[in-house]
């Protein structure tokens, strides 16, 4: 392409120098066309310049410009028809995912991008870019950028993903947090927005970055916030105070309706969730999803960042490590409830029952309930532990809490729930030895759970 200083030297050399354009082509090699487009040019606007034929500061902005082509006809080779079709495939795609309420994973240009590299195709990013602009008219949004001390500020916000669990769709919760400073995600799943649930992402985000950072900031969700004091104060929860308290940072919340004050993470829970979850949405347990989802996050906290000197988040959180506050040993997140056995020997925590020993009925216990687990206490002394279940209404128990009911009324095992939750194979061997002896068989699970008491200690 003819550069503005050919452009220079073509004027030069035939005004001002008298050199046919024979000559200047002999001497430059430039195409004989070219030199006779840009000598007819000059004339012609110099001409119009002197006789004040049109605006003057229009034509002498023509004589000094830049060359440039005319693309408007250019043949895009690389976008070919099969680019083009894959492209109108995954905008296709996100339609359907708005109408079927999965708008927040519709890929972006960059995935679509990606995504065609993925498949092997060769485009650039800019083509890719225009040609969906083109489709769908879309506009630019600005951004104000930000300054932000080493250590200084994480923020905090939970996000929703649309997921197939099990074979069976799911609304999954997200808690995500990211580093103010060069913008390190971090992301974990939860069944629920529960206390247990915002605790324990805190921790595992502690534990991962490997230290804490001095202000945490927060809209006003209500495990953060337990009542508004004015249109401006806010009192924090007991539970965000404690853990406040306990690592040593400092909380600051948004104004109503002002996403725009925790920006960083407003926008990493859309990114995050599309870039994790627009590609893969189905997986066989929420434990698959949350292996699946770190994968994904390593791969983009080590990805070179233009806006920050080409530094990953990785690289610029290890120069933040120095300036964090000292990791204390994880804090106990769990979620503490007073609860009475009822006659069947089970609490009810979140509408769920879970069994406890059959002598506790009408007792209190102390639960402490995890995001995964469930532990039951009687007199500082664990009594039940159980796998937390998110069902419906479910009934979860175990058929050694119910031995002492179970000695006087040997025969109400057979229909019983704890026998159709028992092991498959304690119900093989109750089936084809003690249907006629089920006194004995409970004196077997009796011999088991001592044994298996045994072991633990």
């Amino acid at each position: 392409m003819i550069s503005l200083m050919d452009k220079q030297e073509i004027i030069i050399s035939h005004f001002l120098e008298g050199k046919s354009q024979w000559e200047i082509h002999r001497q430059t090699g430039f195409d004989r066309k070219t030199i006779r487009k840009y000598v007819n040019q000059y004339e012609e606007k110099r001409k119009a310049i002197i006789e004040e034929k049109e605006d003057v500061r229009v034509l002498i902005d023509d004589i000094v410009e830049a060359p440039k082509y005319d693309t408007s006809n250019r043949f895009k080779y690389k976008l070919t028809d099969e680019i083009m079709e894959r492209i109108n495939f995954y905008l296709k795609e996100n339609e359907i995912k708005r109408s079927t309420g999965r708008s927040k994973l519709q890929k972006k240009k960059i995935d679509i991008y990606e995504s065609l590299i993925e498949e092997g195709f060769d485009i650039g990013y800019t083509t890719v870019c225009n040609y969906v602009r083109e489709n769908l008219n879309e506009e630019k949004e600005a951004f104000i950028r930000q300054e932000y001390a080493l250590g200084d500020i994480a923020e905090f916000d939970w996000g929703y993903v649309n997921l197939e669990i099990d074979g069976k769709p799911k609304m999954i919760q997200m808690a995500v947090l990211v580093t103010a400073k060069g913008n390190y995600r971090f992301a974990h799943l939860y069944h629920n927005q529960k206390m247990e649930s915002f605790l324990d992402a805190h921790v595992k985000f502690f534990n991962k970055v490997g230290g804490v950072y001095k202000t945490l900031v927060y809209d006003n969700m209500k495990v953060a916030v337990a009542k508004f004091v004015s249109r401006t104060e806010k009192e924090p929860t007991e539970d965000l105070l404690k853990l406040s308290i306990y690592y040593g940072f400092k909380y600051r919340f948004c104004n109503a309706r002002r996403g725009n004050e925790k920006g960083h993470v407003e926008k990493s829970v859309e990114y995050v969730r599309r870039k994790a979850f627009s590609k893969k949405h189905s997986f066989k347990s929420l434990e698959e999803a949350n292996n699946y989802l770190a994968e994904v996050l390593e791969k983009l906290n080590n990805k070179p960042n233009r806006d920050y000197d080409n530094k990953s988040p990785k690289e610029i959180l290890d120069t933040e490590k120095p300036h964090l506050i000292k990791l204390m040993p994880s804090y106990d997140i769990a979620r503490l409830e007073e609860l009475r056995v009822n006659k069947y020997s089970v609490i009810n925590v979140d509408e769920n029952k879970y069994s406890v020993p059959d002598s506790l009925v009408g007792k209190f216990v102390t639960v402490k309930i995890y995001p995964e687990t469930v532990f039951v206490y009687h007199n500082n002394i664990k009594v039940a532990e159980h796998i937390r279940n998110y069902g419906v209404h479910t009934w979860n128990i175990q058929i050694e809490h119910y031995l002492k009911t179970l000695k006087k009324k040997p025969g109400a095992i057979h229909s019983s729930t704890a026998m159709q939750q028992m092991n498959p194979k304690l119900q093989t061997i109750y089936n084809k030895y003690y249907t006629t002896h089920p006194k004995d068989f409970i004196d077997l699970i009796e011999l088991i759970s001592e044994k298996a008491k045994c072991k633990l200690k």
